[in-house]
């Protein structure tokens, strides 16, 4: 069965905050929250870990995990960013948008895109998330917790543990989570191309929620 921990979304206790760290490093599948939704995630680079999570979401090599960071500053080791992508980075982090940026080489071959060499990156605004991500010193590997079948992300840590507690290590009781995921914003190139509305606003790329629905 998954351990349970019952964590306060402003002040997390620092003693269960780092012996979920300890599971995560061990190979231990997380779910936890988000300031958008309820979240699966794992140790960068723990390719095991890793196939757990495709086989529970049901998810093909294609599919873009992205690399949750505790700042900007992280984000920049994983991602080629230059001036001006740092600047709308800096405007609308943290907050609930993945961007897909270049990789540098420090991303593991595995959870990059097959046919490019691209991954997604986000800063979320959620104590717990970024207390744990201080306590691993390094990304956590993370996919929106949205089980085969389902239309919308699981928000409740009991109905969580009903469907997944004999699955995954560590469940994170943060509390009922938003129902949308992130917006997710590709800034390659120099372009912006919004590829999935959801809770962040895409005004500050230019992009209006109408101009989506035209």
């Amino acid at each position: 069965m998954s351990q349970f921990f019952q964590i306060h979304p402003q002040n997390p206790q620092a003693r269960l905050i780092r012996q979920a760290a300890d599971i995560i490093r061990q190979g231990g599948v997380v779910a936890y929250p988000t300031d958008s939704a309820y979240a699966l995630g794992c140790q960068l680079g723990n390719k095991n870990a890793l196939e757990r999570i495709r086989r529970l979401r049901q998810l093909d090599d294609k599919h873009n995990f992205t690399l949750v960071c505790r700042d900007l500053s992280e984000l920049g080791v994983y991602a080629k960013v230059d001036n001006t992508t740092f600047r709308l980075l800096k405007a609308t982090t943290p907050g609930p948008y993945t961007f897909i940026l270049n990789a540098t080489t420090e991303v593991p071959r595995l959870l990059l895109h097959p046919k490019r060499r691209t991954i997604g990156l986000r800063v979320p605004d959620h104590q717990i998330t970024l207390d744990l991500l201080e306590a691993l010193g390094e990304p956590l590997l993370s996919v929106t917790l949205m089980l085969p079948g389902d239309n919308l992300p699981l928000t409740d840590p009991e109905q969580i543990r009903d469907r997944l507690g004999k699955q995954i290590e560590l469940i994170i009781d943060g509390g009922a989570c938003m129902v949308e995921p992130t917006t997710v914003i590709s800034l390659l190139d120099g372009e912006v191309e919004v590829l999935r509305e959801g809770r962040g606003d895409p005004e500050p790329f230019g992009v209006s929620r109408s101009e989506l629905h035209d």
